[in-house]
């Protein structure tokens, strides 16, 4: 499955007041401003144009029933929108951020259009009215793997794909693994039936990689990557919670579809497992590039691991 991650920096025109998290602020923007900027008919809503089939917003956004994997409901959103890393809420004209998009399959061809988005975005407006206006800002530049490949000075974009492959199968890679460390940067939404979970267990979270990665290579890839699915779940009960410095972390975002707030709470931290982990290490590096869990739209469930 290709895969692409790139860092969008842009640059504050005015004064402005996002939120502590801002997976929300910047994936509600930035779906307005994609609908702008590719919509041909401007309709209100999706369901009833001729051209959904072939739209980049509907692909990015309209969820599609999923007929190849029975294990979810619809197909995953081709996209990761991963916000800044800062808590800073207040910035000023001249301050910078980085956002991070990730992309799936098909989806890395359409870089372009990603980035008029941002261009369109940044006119506007991001973050909380500030005497009745949004905040304007600029897009500086776009880079992937420290080379950049769009250049507002110059106005220039290099057209060339820069993806990466992903590949996952039952071969139990190059690492020796008894001890890990899970690292969760932004909150993880998993649950049980109804009830969101205040630990993490080991089976718990091969449950959901496994339904994450299937999900993604299924819609955007070769299809369900060759793995031991009932194996790995029965392997994976027997992995041991060896220190557990998680927690839940509550946050909520205005949803103008459905005229409501949402609470969109997920477990921060870090956890440490111990056992037979070696055959576990390529499905946790795999889904360490695409997030895992709930809303990875919002940039959600995103972690980073280190072996003991």
């Amino acid at each position: 499955m290709k895969t692409g991650k790139y860092s969008f920096y842009i640059k504050f025109i005015d004064d402005a007041i996002l939120p502590e998290y801002k997976g929300s602020t910047f994936r509600g923007v930035f779906g307005h401003a994609l609908k702008k900027s590719v919509c041909a008919l401007k309709l209100q809503t999706c369901e009833n144009c001729i051209l959904k089939e072939n739209c980049l917003y509907s692909f990015v956004f309209e969820k599609k029933d999923n007929k190849l994997n029975h294990n979810v409901s619809a197909n995953p959103h081709p996209i990761v929108i991963v916000p800044p890393e800062t808590k800073q809420r207040f910035f000023k004209p001249g301050d910078e951020l980085e956002t991070q998009i990730i992309l799936f399959g098909i989806a890395n061809e359409k870089l372009p259009y990603f980035v008029l988005t941002f261009q369109n975005m940044g006119k506007m407006g991001i973050g909380k009215k500030i005497k009745g206006k949004r905040s304007k800002f600029l897009l500086e530049k776009v880079s992937t793997e420290n080379e950049i490949i769009f250049d507002s000075k110059k106005n220039t974009m290099v057209h060339e794909d820069k993806s990466k492959q992903i590949e996952l199968s039952n071969d139990s890679g190059k690492y020796e693994c008894s001890k890990l460390k899970i690292i969760l940067n932004t909150p993880l939404r998993v649950n049980f039936g109804k009830q969101f979970p205040v630990e993490l267990n080991f089976k718990e979270l091969t449950r959901n990689m496994l339904r994450r990665i299937s999900s993604l290579m299924n819609t955007y890839g070769n299809g369900e990557p060759d793995l031991d699915y009932k194996g790995l779940i029965k392997k994976a009960s027997e992995i041991k919670i060896e220190n557990s410095n998680l927690y839940w972390k509550d946050w909520q975002r205005y949803s103008n579809r459905q005229n409501k707030k949402m609470f969109m709470g997920g477990l921060l931290g870090d956890i440490t497992y111990s056992g037979n982990l070696t055959e576990f290490v390529p499905l946790i590096e795999a889904c360490s590039k695409v997030h895992i869990g709930k809303n990875t739209v919002f940039g959600l469930g995103g972690f980073e691991f280190s072996i003991l």
